[in-house]
């Protein structure tokens, strides 16, 4: 009986379809013997209905950009144009093998291509490789090229990575698996970059700086010419860390702050879905004297000749290009996660103009959030428990905002994470937790650009609704999900690795 029915069946196969045309007993005859199950695997039976239920229910479980406000800050979590799916899913894109000749993936090729030019051009790079499927990937490629470039010119003793105390920690955590060690260097007053430590921490055995501008703290680093100056004389290279880049495009690039080498996040800037381990995508551009030592192959294009009669038509002719004997070789199995240059690529050819316009809206939904918090109403101000106080002094920030929650915790006990906690009763995604370290009780807010006023307003409003709540209730959160507060100690304490329903083997 079909699984569409009530009944579940014999073989409970958890969906409905005729009947093969060819009987299954033939299709197995086809497999060696050697291959064959001797007995059927102890799956779950489940009737299509059955099925359906089970999985959308537990996709109600999860929380996404598509369900609520995502203000995680530093990983850009936003709208991701739904056209840019209609593109990846073209049978000429995820119908193709990555072995196939060149001649059968032109169009890919061409999108490959198209991809590395743009990157180039927005970041003031000279060559961009699609391979790395991440950011922290992206960083230590780059890392490992500019070791190949230290290497090579004989300076095998530059052994030293410089990061600020505000860095993400895959800098450090990428810098060290090219087996540098890490010199961190403390921001100054006003949470920018010291200029007066970093010219103590430079010297001949300085191999790079890695550094994100925008900070983390929210703050553009006013200094950072001068900063790669002082790199530079030293003999080191400068390398960009891409997660802020969505608030700097149109305004301007790494390379004219003085960076050799960046990576970019396409799961964050240009729209490519990311969350939950990936996808991701995490190419990174390097100036000339780089590139030589970028991962193998990357996507070349030559203009079309006569005599080239196996040629498609059209102007160019793309193909995988070789780098050369100094690569560094591969990073990643074949040439980089497609489906997410796709819909960067879309993303990119959609609103490549507008990218200007996409950096300022991101700025101006960050500080007017950033506002709204910190000024709320006087008949709300009166029934608010304490204040934050803002992680940086700064008159003004770029696409993201750090609050401690400090204040609150001395006056009657609650932390930032119950404050993050009790959001998600409130139907969002909980703002970035202690991160970064050096702002006590660290909450870290990035609105994107993609958010409308409306939701802002409400999520100022709410935010101010959990500061004005009986702190036990607070303490106490969340309460709507499915998974409540957990006790993070006992937890560690004793893990339990093994779902309870799973018997000991």
């Amino acid at each position: 009986m079909s699984d569409i029915f009530s009944f579940r069946g014999a073989e409970g196969t958890g969906w409905s379809q005729p009947k093969p045309a060819i009987p299954p007993q033939e299709l197995l005859s086809e497999v060696p013997a050697s291959l064959r199950r001797e007995k059927l695997p102890k799956w779950p039976r489940a009737s299509e209905p059955e099925l359906v239920r089970h999985y959308t229910w537990l996709s109600k479980r999860n929380f996404g950009i598509d369900t609520g406000f995502y203000p995680l800050g530093s990983c850009t979590m936003k709208h991701n144009p739904r056209l840019n799916e209609k593109i990846v899913q073209l049978a000429g894109i995820d119908r193709i093998h990555p072995l196939q000749p060149d001649n059968q993936v032109q169009g890919l090729l061409a999108i490959y291509f198209e991809m590395q030019e743009m990157l180039e051009i927005c970041s003031g790079m000279d060559q961009v490789t699609l391979q790395p499927v991440a950011g922290a990937q992206g960083e230590f490629t780059a890392i490992r090229c500019i070791q190949e470039f230290h290497r090579k010119n004989g300076e095998v003793n530059r052994n030293k990575v410089i990061v600020p105390d505000s860095a993400h920690g895959t800098n450090p955590a990428s810098a060290s698996m090219c087996g540098y060690e890490i010199i961190e260097i403390p921001s100054g007053i006003d949470g920018r970059l010291d200029l007066n430590a970093l010219k103590a921490a430079v010297g001949e055995d300085t191999a790079a700086m890695m550094i994100t501008n925008p900070s983390t703290l929210g703050l553009f680093e006013t200094e950072i010419a001068e900063a790669a100056n002082i790199v530079h004389s030293a003999g080191g290279q400068m390398y960009y860390d891409g997660a802020n880049f969505n608030a700097i495009l149109g305004k301007t690039n790494p390379g004219i702050m003085g960076f050799d080498a960046v990576h970019y996040n396409l799961h964050k800037t240009f729209s490519q879905p990311h969350g939950g381990g990936g996808p991701g995508s995490g190419p990174i551009g390097v100036k000339s004297h780089l590139a030589e030592f970028l991962p193998t192959p990357i996507a070349g294009r030559r203009e079309k000749v006569d005599s080239d009669p196996e040629l498609l038509d059209g102007d160019y002719w793309y193909f995988w290009k070789d780098v050369g004997d100094s690569s560094i070789g591969k990073v990643q199995q074949w040439n980089g996660n497609a489906g997410a240059v796709v819909r960067a690529w879309g993303f990119y050819r959609r609103y490549g103009k507008q990218l200007e316009k996409m950096s300022e809206h991101a700025v101006l939904n960050s500080n007017y959030l950033r506002h709204k918090i910190m000024n709320p109403s006087e008949d709300t101000k009166s029934k608010i428990n304490a204040m934050p106080t803002e992680g940086a002094n700064s008159e003004l920030v770029m696409h993201e905002f750090t609050l401690s929650m400090t204040p609150l915790k001395e006056r009657n006990g609650i932390t930032g994470k119950d404050i993050a906690k009790r959001l998600l009763d409130y139907g969002y995604m909980s703002p970035t937790l202690y991160f970064p370290q050096i702002v006590p009780e660290c909450l870290m807010l990035e609105p994107t650009e993609t958010e409308s006023k409306e939701v802002l307003d409400k999520f100022a409003e709410d935010f101010h609704a959990i500061l004005a709540e009986d702190p036990e209730l607070v303490a106490s959160a969340p309460y709507s999900t499915p998974v409540k507060r957990v006790d993070e100690v006992w937890a560690a304490r004793n893990l339990v690795l093994r779902h309870p329903s799973r018997p000991q083997e």
